[in-house]
């Protein structure tokens, strides 16, 4: 069985969930580390999330929670997305972006009202605490991590919640949305219309609980791990921070700036190259879904190499997560250059990132950003 194919470049912080201690579970490596990567029966776990009836262990992500009379304008004007006047308990997502315009955090954020409270991936809890503190300035905002006392819950639905808890629906794929002269306030790079993207087939919400309520929240439930989750979210085309990321990574070429930028608010950090590259041409790379020969074992691992078949082993994009779907059988995301055919016949090396023995998986790309 292959390992898991969610490591992140960077190291998760010590976390051991409670839900690792229930019947069958496996425990996850990398990004998810300190959560479950499975409870036994991957295949049926997803089959319970697709039908809406499982609950993922998230307790590993950050939470962070920014009140004050001037969060969200402070907010507004440090990341992608447009937040002034954010109506109470609308979920939106944000990217914080270097001064190049590549891509540093992304935060999934949710405004009670009160206070603004923001989900990310384990790794970048600390860094942006520590960016975010270094922002404020004079304003009246106060940043508080509280992962100790929340964990997140993930659920198959796009219900807002019952008041029990701040709770973030994933608003991935859209639709762009329009202003009221019509203009698109963000924009779509995906090579099929917003009806037809396959995220509009996944529901996806964040529930935050109690720390201490987590093994309660969850008795009684079906459980699933991040096997299931990860497939479904590859299936649904959805980036992911630390994983379809790199230091180079710009919003464009992962089709995120579809729920994550605002291309027509006032200035932040990054904002020239994302308006440079959406006036002026197209992303130096794109994102691709790959169909992996299942006649293997093998899965490829973050970072191996994709190369064109039939020609010299010459990387032309690198695999960001690879999954075993229920339906779909082996598939992974990867990053190609743009100037990769849509039609080229690919391999996934498998090992190529560890410097192992190199064995090539077939893999037919399915366009997601156009090239």
């Amino acid at each position: 069985m292959s390992t898991p194919t969610t490591a992140s470049p960077a190291t998760a912080p010590a976390w051991r969930s409670p839900l690792l201690d229930l019947p069958g579970a496996v425990a996850a490596e990398g990004a998810d580390a300190g959560t479950a990567w499975h409870y036994g029966d991957p295949v049926a776990e997803q089959r319970a999330l697709v039908r809406g009836e499982a609950v993922v262990d998230l307790s590993h992500r950050g939470v962070v929670r920014v009140s004050g009379p001037d969060r969200l304008s402070w907010l507004h004007s440090t990341t992608s997305q447009a937040l002034t006047g954010l109506p109470a308990g609308t979920s939106t997502e944000s990217l914080v972006l270097s001064p190049t315009g590549r891509i540093e955090h992304d935060l999934h954020l949710l405004d009670d009202g009160e206070a603004t409270w923001i989900t990310v991936e384990a790794a970048e809890r600390e860094p942006l605490v520590a960016w975010l503190l270094k922002m404020r300035f004079a304003l009246r905002v106060e940043v508080e991590d509280v992962t100790a006392q929340w964990a997140v819950l993930g659920e198959p639905s796009r219900e807002p919640g019952d008041g029990g808890g701040p709770v973030w629906v994933d608003p991935w794929p859209g639709p762009v949305p329009a202003n009221e002269g019509g203009a698109a306030d963000t924009a779509s790079y995906a090579a099929v219309p917003t009806p037809l993207h396959p995220g509009a087939e996944r529901p996806w919400r964040e529930v935050l609980v109690p720390r201490a309520e987590l093994a309660a929240r969850v008795a009684g439930r079906r459980p699933a791990g991040s096997w299931a989750a990860e497939a479904l979210r590859v299936e649904a085309w959805r980036p992911r921070l630390g994983l379809e990321t790199d230091e180079r990574s710009i919003p464009h070429e992962l089709d995120w700036l579809r729920t994550a930028v605002h291309l027509h608010k006032g200035c932040y950090r990054g904002q020239e190259t994302v308006a440079k590259v959406h006036n002026l041409g197209r992303p130096p790379r794109r994102l691709v879904l790959l169909h992996l020969d299942g006649s293997s074992h093998d899965l490829p691992a973050r970072g191996d190499d994709v190369v064109l078949a039939g020609g010299p082993e010459r990387a032309v994009g690198r695999v960001t997560t690879a999954a075993r779907h229920h339906e779909l059988g082996p598939v992974a995301l990867a990053v190609l250059k743009r100037s990769v055919p849509v039609d080229a016949p690919l391999f996934a090396v498998a090992g190529s990132a560890a410097g192992e023995q190199r064995r090539p998986l077939a893999a037919a790309q399915e366009v997601v950003v156009a090239p």
